[in-house]
C-alpha cells in the first residue's frame, strides 16, 4: 500500500515536518488519518507529521543524526574516554550548558563516524578528509560545519594540546545574512493584538530593551531598578553582565503586571513557578505575529534586531547601541547600518542628479 505514498522533508510554521502525498483512495485516506499527530496544511495542501526519528524509520527516509545522551551509547568503547575527557574539559573551562551540549553533539558525530577507530590517531590529513565528507556527503550548511570544526578543534587543541593541527584546514566562508527587522508600524500592531498582560509586557520589554529571548526569560525581579530606570542583564551571552535602560512608558504597566501575577523570583514565571521557557516565549511572539497578520519569516529575535535598527534610525550613536546590545565587536553592531531604511533612503540615485 505504501509504495503509492510519497514523502517529502520540509518546513511548516518554523517546524521540521514530513509532507505525505498519495492518490486518494478510501484505504489510503483511512491509513493517513490513523497516524499519530497527523495534520492538514491548507498552505501546502498536504498532510504532514512532525519530523522525528520514528516516522523517518517508518517511511524509509534517511535517519536523523543521534545526539544528546543517546549519542554516547553509539560511541565505540575505544573513544568513550575521549568523550568523557572532552566534557570534563568543557565543564572545567566553565562553558555554558548550551555550548557544552552543542560541542558534545558535534564531537559525538565524529566519534560515531569513526566507530572503532581511535580519534586520537587522526592527523590533519584525516581530519581534512572528514570535513570534506561533511561537506560533500552530509551536505552540512556553512554554520553547522563551522560548529563541527570548532567542536573537533576544541578536542585536539584544548584536550590533547595539539596547537597546530588545524592550521592547514580551511574554513568555509560564512554567508553574509542581514538581520531581519520589523517596521515600527508593525511593532505597534503586534502590541495592539496582544491582549494578555503577561505576553504584552514580555514582548514590549524584548523590543524596548533589545533583549535576546534567553535574557527575557532569565530576568529576575531583583534585576529591575525602577529608581534608576535600569535593568541588569546578568551573565548573558559570553557570561557578561550589562545594564540596559528600562523604558519609561512601560513602568506603570510593569507595576500592574507585578500586582496581578505576583511573580516570586523570575519576572516571567511558568505555570508551576519556574521561569518561563524559551519555547513558550517564542510561541507568544509567533501567535502575536499571526494575530497581527504580519506575514514575515522572522522569530522573536527580530524584536532585538528591530530595537537596534530603530535606535540607529533615531540618531543613536552606534557605539551606544553596541553597549546596549552587549556586543564585543563593533562589526557585529555595524550590520544594522545595512538594514536602516532611513540611512538607505537618504542616498540619491545618480539619475536624480542629472541636469
Amino acid at each position: 500500500m505504501n509504495n503509492k505514498v510519497t514523502y517529502k522533508l520540509g518546513n511548516h510554521n518554523d517546524k521540521d515536518v514530513i509532507f505525505i502525498s498519495f492518490p486518494f483512495t478510501a484505504e489510503l485516506n483511512t491509513w493517513v488519518r490513523s497516524l499519530v499527530g497527523i495534520r492538514w496544511s491548507k498552505t501546502h495542501k498536504s498532510w504532514y507529521v512532525f519530523d522525528n526519528q520514528s516516522y523517518r524509520i517508518q517511511f524509509g527516509l534517511p535517519t536523523l543524526p543521534i545526539v544528546g545522551k543517546e549519542a554516547l551509547s553509539h560511541i565505540d568503547e575505544v573513544n568513550r574516554s575521549a568523550m568523557e575527557k572532552y566534557i570534563e574539559t568543557l565543564q572545567l573551562k566553565a562553558y555554558s550548558l548550551s555550548t557544552i551540549n552543542t560541542y558534545r553533539n558535534e564531537f559525538g558525530q565524529l566519534l560515531q563516524t569513526l566507530k572503532s577507530h581511535a580519534v586520537d590517531s587522526l592527523d590533519a590529513d584525516k581530519l581534512r578528509s572528514y570535513f570534506l565528507y561533511c561537506v560533500n556527503t552530509l551536505e552540512l550548511s556553512e554554520n553547522t560545519l563551522h560548529s563541527r570544526i570548532n567542536a573537533v578543534k576544541f578536542y585536539f587543541e584544548q584536550v590533547l594540546g595539539r596547537d597546530k593541527i588545524f592550521i592547514d584546514i580551511p574554513r568555509p566562508k560564512k554567508p553574509s545574512i542581514l538581520p531581519k527587522v520589523i517596521s515600527t508600524r508593525d511593532i505597534k500592531k503586534l502590541f495592539e493584538v496582544t491582549t494578555n498582560l503577561k505576553h504584552h509586557v514580555m514582548l514590549k520589554l524584548c523590543y524596548g530593551m533589545g533583549l535576546r529571548v534567553s535574557e527575557i526569560v532569565n530576568l529576575k525581579i531583583t534585576d529591575i531598578d525602577s529608581g534608576n530606570m535600569q535593568v541588569l542583564i546578568e551573565q548573558a551571552k559570553g557570561k557578561k553582565d550589562r545594564y540596559v535602560n528600562l523604558p519609561e512608558s512601560i513602568l506603570e504597566q510593569l507595576r500592574a503586571y507585578y500586582k496581578e501575577y505576583k511573580p516570586q523570583k523570575y519576572l516571567f514565571e511558568g505555570q508551576y513557578g519556574d521561569k518561563y521557557s524559551v519555547r513558550s516565549a517564542q510561541q507568544v511572539f509567533k501567535n502575536a505575529m499571526r494575530k497581527a497578520k504580519i506575514n514575515k519569516e522572522i522569530g522573536i529575535h527580530g524584536l532585538r534586531h528591530s530595537f537596534a535598527t530603530h535606535l540607529l534610525e533615531g540618531g543613536t550613536d552606534i557605539r551606544f547601541i553596541q553597549e546596549l546590545l552587549g556586543h564585543n565587536d563593533l562589526k557585529t553592531t555595524l550590520r544594522y547600518t545595512h538594514v536602516s531604511e532611513k540611512s538607505i533612503k537618504k542616498i540619491k540615485s545618480p539619475l536624480d542628479t542629472l541636469d
